[in-house]
């Protein structure tokens, strides 16, 4: 990562998170998502984004975060990723949006080791902004691993 990379900060819970901004096609404010049958916990529906179907995951069900009511702050995040060697379009519906911005340090250190099993493979790194953590996500293994259990945590792999 160099100096200037540039990230869109996110809030989800009390967590911040950053997305690569390259990645981010555009932000939006809340507005009504349409539901699909049987879809997993964390695929709340589609929203119409200039006549195009855009799937809407829940940032906090995706990353197993306890579920929380929309407000003034909710925002859909639109999002370009592969997966499968495809280009696709997929939303975030995240707590706030921050900032673009970068971060303190042109270096990301790894996940950290916790000496228990967990699935880190969604993290790109750990930075930091002002001081705080920030989680920076690798948008492509999030999205593409974005399946989740009856319980609404994310499938390891």
């Amino acid at each position: 990562m160099s100096g200037t990379s540039q990230f869109v900060t996110l809030g989800a819970a009390e967590e911040i998170y950053a997305a690569p901004v390259e990645k981010v096609q555009e932000i939006l404010e809340l507005r009504p998502i349409s539901r699909l049958p049987n879809a997993p916990s964390n695929l709340l529906g589609m929203i119409d984004v200039r006549s195009e179907g855009i799937p809407v995951l829940d940032l906090r069900a995706t990353l197993g975060l306890p579920l929380s009511r929309d407000d003034e702050n909710t925002r859909i995040v639109v999002l370009r990723f592969k997966a499968d060697g495809r280009d696709l379009t997929l939303a975030l519906k995240t707590d706030r949006v921050f900032e673009v911005t970068v971060l303190d340090d042109d270096t990301l250190s790894p996940p950290p080791p916790t000496g228990r099993r967990w699935d880190s493979r969604v993290i790109a790194g750990i930075g930091r902004r002002n001081g705080a953590f920030v989680t920076v996500l690798d948008l492509d293994r999030l999205l593409s691993f974005a399946d989740v259990d009856g319980q609404g945590a994310p499938l390891a792999n």
